[in-house]
């Protein structure tokens, strides 16, 4: 019997796999972003190959976009010429996240997909085996359709209940992540089920997959339900998905249990993103700069939570506030529903659709010894362009109440 890893790679191969078993595999995406898509491109020109199904092969400038540096813009160049010959999908300026737009558009339940960067792993709530490879990983699969992989071992997550006043997905994945610690699940595929996944909507679930990796894990995913079909024809006009959820006997290498119960509102406190602290534990602490957005918190539902926070109030006034919506979409949405006037009003600079300052690139850049509270995924030293800056990982519910006070804040002072 399989875990859903299996069952999608079955699905692929038409066998069965086991875990430990090497593996190549067809690959239905292939996607770079900017840092890593003109390493990828260099290698892809060495091995002298054609794109496999250009259609299925995308470049996302979005780390440094718009470009703060020569350097960085002949980058981007050489990324659009490479799209334009081979005429692969290019998501240029403005247009958002590549995790965020390829659950948006591209990802279904079943398929294999390979990103150059990390984070990948989002679709996984998709019920996608997503992964992050290097460059020339990705450049092979970006020619020959198909990769190279280890069947992972599986890891079973369950977490049963109702989360609590102030508590959400972000929260949940920063207290696993520090029960089982940045190398818990390394090159595991990790399965997130039980009561609290099943009462989550489809962007808090893309929190949960988002940051598997800051455990160690080679995949999050989660079981296709309502949810996501709802989610998916909402977002494509379309009924017809596989439903990719393990089976019954399915059998994994460890099992956790977690009740929502001991889940209360938290932090990853620096230079680690295991480094978990309740609200309680830092609640006070003088905060010079919050960041709201990313690929792991700037989705619509994250910006609604923060301006139902922030309206008729003002941000702190020795605290920065800075939000980045993380697509076109998201951020037209948030306009039409009136969250950037809030945002506006209550002081915050709002950024164009991208990383913003969460890689540390530009946008944002802290201060030696400033904190930062931010709904990114990583706060290792220098991760926002500054090793002597204090960097605290939070949901969007926190920094909305931290920028308010200019310290950080349990949310629950701000929610009904």
């Amino acid at each position: 019997m399989s875990t859903m890893a299996e069952k999608i790679f079955e699905l692929k191969l038409g066998r069965r796999v086991s875990p430990g078993e090497f593996i190549i595999a067809p690959v239905d995406i292939v996607y770079f972003q900017d840092g890593t898509g003109p390493l990828g491109i260099r290698r892809f020109n060495d091995i002298a190959m054609e794109v496999f199904k250009p259609d299925r092969v995308h470049f996302f400038i979005d780390h440094a976009s718009p470009s703060p540096r020569k350097e960085l813009s002949n980058d981007h160049k050489f990324i659009r010429e490479f799209c334009s010959k081979m005429r692969t999908n290019l998501h240029d300026y403005g247009e958002g996240i590549s995790h965020q737009i390829i659950v948006e558009k591209y990802a279904k339940p079943g398929d294999i997909i390979v990103g150059a960067d990390s984070h990948s792993c989002t679709s996984g709530a998709l019920g996608a085996f997503a992964t992050g490879v290097g460059s020339t990983d990705a450049a092979v699969a970006m020619g020959m359709g198909t990769l190279w992989f280890r069947m992972p071992e599986s890891y079973r997550i369950e977490i049963s209940g109702k989360l609590g006043k102030g508590v959400f997905s972000k929260d949940v994945i920063l207290y696993i992540i520090g029960k089982l610690r940045v190398d818990g699940a390394t090159y595991k595929a990790v399965e997130f089920v039980g009561d609290v996944i099943e009462q989550l909507s489809m962007e808090s679930r893309f929190t949960i997959s988002n940051m598997v990796i800051e455990m160690g894990a080679k995949v999050g995913l989660i079981p296709t339900d309502k949810e996501t079909f709802r989610y998916l024809k909402e977002m494509r006009g379309e009924d017809n998905f596989l439903e990719i959820v393990p089976d019954a006997e399915a059998e994994y290498e460890k099992e956790f249990y977690f009740s929502a119960d001991e889940i209360p509102p938290g932090v990853a406190a620096p230079h680690n993103v295991d480094n978990w602290k309740s609200i309680e534990d830092v609640e006070g602490i003088p905060v010079n700069q919050v960041f709201i957005g990313t690929c792991t918190n700037g989705r619509l539902e994250d910006l609604r939570i923060v301006a139902k926070i922030l309206k008729g109030r003002k941000k702190h006034p020795e605290t920065r506030l800075i939000i980045s919506p993380a697509s076109k979409k998201v951020y037209i949405d948030a306009l039409r529903e009136g969250l950037i006037d809030i945002f506006i009003q209550a002081e915050a600079v709002i950024l164009p659709p991208g990383c913003g300052p969460c890689v540390g690139v530009h946008a944002g850049v802290p201060a030696d010894n400033e904190v930062v509270v931010s709904t990114q995924n990583r706060n290792f030293k220098g991760r926002m362009g500054n090793p002597n800056a204090q960097i605290y990982l939070a949901s969007p519910a926190t920094a909305a109440a931290t920028a308010i006070k200019g310290e950080i804040t349990d949310p629950r002072d701000f929610l009904d």
